[in-house]
């Protein structure tokens, strides 16, 4: 790899644009290359750079500006280009687009808006129980770049793939998973269209040989496809798409065209039907590597759930605490109420992205929740939309709204019943509120615990 990065900046001047966790490994990495004949860093914010490595620094507002004073631009994601990628005179490359021109036949990637991080961690622990040499990259926290050392030609990478990643990229893993696609980042995209796209990048540059993993929700336009395709259905009461899915999600059970394979919910730590749709996933995957049932339950069991995700923090006042921060859109949410049913207060809100909540306030009306806690900017809209086009809205009595997340904990904590459940779902972003969803939850329990 790092052959690849030398092949490519060899005597050319190289910017860096971004220098978050991702900025930093490609750094560390262009160094180990040299041949370069300029380096430059270019952030928003004032880059710290170590002494005796210099590199140019480019900082402030206008940090986008020089783009085309160089040859090669390694971008880091989530950074809004301020022209299209092609109006640039510059090569314009990411970690994932290298990452996958050199590893892509060895790397099973998988997107959606929801459920990225569970499925992915869930398929990584699998096949490490399993006995495979296998590495976990990309969103969840760890830099493709970082991972360089721990890879050989035998090595099966586990990529959670952003939008942001996906965005630009040509190439693509062998394996792709499309969990879902759901309206987020219309601040980044504008338009759900340009989203979509980018999550489609998943399996766009595909070829004839590789494999797609994707919900008959989201699949590619007929005929489009090259390579295999796996279809995944989670299962209605009308039967929607069961007959063309090649794995079928029904209550806990999974069913393939060759196996029936029963979830063992009572030995395992995942709650919701959401999860045991994220599970048939991992159980497709898994099939590819001829793991047996047997091995797959064994090591299922002893997966352990990330943070922030329906999460019981404890109890309070003799209520029991769930903090579900991941949430940032309606459909989380809904699974979260689906998942808890002797749910007493659901607390929702948070940065305001411009998502449609139609859907979260329709379930909201029907559904039996005694008390919905509205706060911040999304809970505010919610409470005026819910007056001004709702009138028919069942139990407007049940909405209560509070400015911020510690109003609403301590309301929860007077109007609950002992013995039921409070969630902080807040179908909602948490930035510009906190500094992001884990930061939110971690709030969250330390509110939970104060006063206990």
């Amino acid at each position: 790899m790092i052959h690849t990065i030398r092949e490519l900046i060899e005597n050319k001047s190289v910017l860096i644009l971004g220098y978050g966790r991702e900025g930093r490994s490609s750094w560390q990495r262009i160094k180990e290359a040299g041949s370069y004949s300029r380096i430059a860093i270019a952030d928003m914010n004032h880059v710290q750079l170590e002494e005796g490595h210099p590199a140019e620094l480019i900082c402030g507002p206008d940090y986008q500006k020089c783009l085309d004073d160089f040859d090669v631009v390694f971008k880091s994601p989530g950074i809004v280009l301020e022209r299209d990628i092609h109006d640039y005179r510059c090569e314009i490359v990411s970690q994932t687009e290298l990452f996958f021109r050199r590893f892509g036949r060895q790397c099973i990637g998988i997107t959606g808006t929801k459920g990225k991080s569970t499925t992915t961690t869930m398929i990584y622990h699998i096949l490490k129980e399993t006995g495979h040499d296998c590495v976990l990259v990309g969103n969840i926290g760890i830099p493709m770049f970082d991972m360089l050392d721990q890879i050989n030609e035998q090595t099966l990478i586990v990529c959670e793939l952003s939008c942001h990643q996906l965005e630009y990229v040509t190439c693509a893993p062998h394996v792709g998973l499309l969990l879902n696609i759901h309206e987020e980042h219309l601040d980044h995209y504008g338009t759900m269209e340009k989203y979509v796209a980018a999550k489609e990048n998943i399996y766009r540059p595909q070829k004839s040989g590789d494999i797609l993993i994707c919900n008959v929700d989201n699949l590619p336009e007929e005929g489009s496809y090259k390579g295999r395709l796996i279809k995944v259905c989670d299962r209605d009461e009308e039967g929607r798409g069961t007959t063309t899915a090649d794995v079928t999600v029904s209550g806990s059970v999974i069913k393939t065209k060759k196996h029936t394979y029963q979830i063992p919910t009572v030995q395992i730590r995942l709650i919701g039907h959401h999860n045991y749709v994220d599970i048939a996933f991992v159980y497709a995957v898994c099939a590819m590597y001829d793991i047996s049932d047997e091995d797959f339950s064994k090591a299922l069991m002893t997966y352990h759930p990330l943070p922030h995700r329906l999460q019981y923090i404890g109890e309070a006042c003799g209520i029991r605490f769930y903090d579900d921060s991941i949430s940032t859109i309606c459909d989380t949410t809904i699974q979260a109420l689906k998942s808890l049913p002797d749910t007493d207060a659901v607390l929702i809100g948070g940065m305001d992205r411009g998502i449609d909540y139609s859907e979260l306030i329709q379930f909201l009306s029907v559904c039996d929740v005694p008390h919905i806690i509205l706060m911040e900017a999304t809970g505010r809209r919610i409470f005026e939309e819910i007056g001004k086009y709702y009138p028919a809205f069942n139990g407007t009595e049940r909405i209560k709204l509070v400015y911020h997340l510690d109003g609403a904990v301590a309301l929860a904590k007077k109007i609950c019943r002992q013995g039921h459940c409070c969630v902080m779902s807040p179908a909602a972003a948490s930035y510009g509120i906190f500094k992001n969803f884990e930061a939110r939850g971690e709030a969250f329990a330390e509110l939970v615990r104060e006063g206990v």
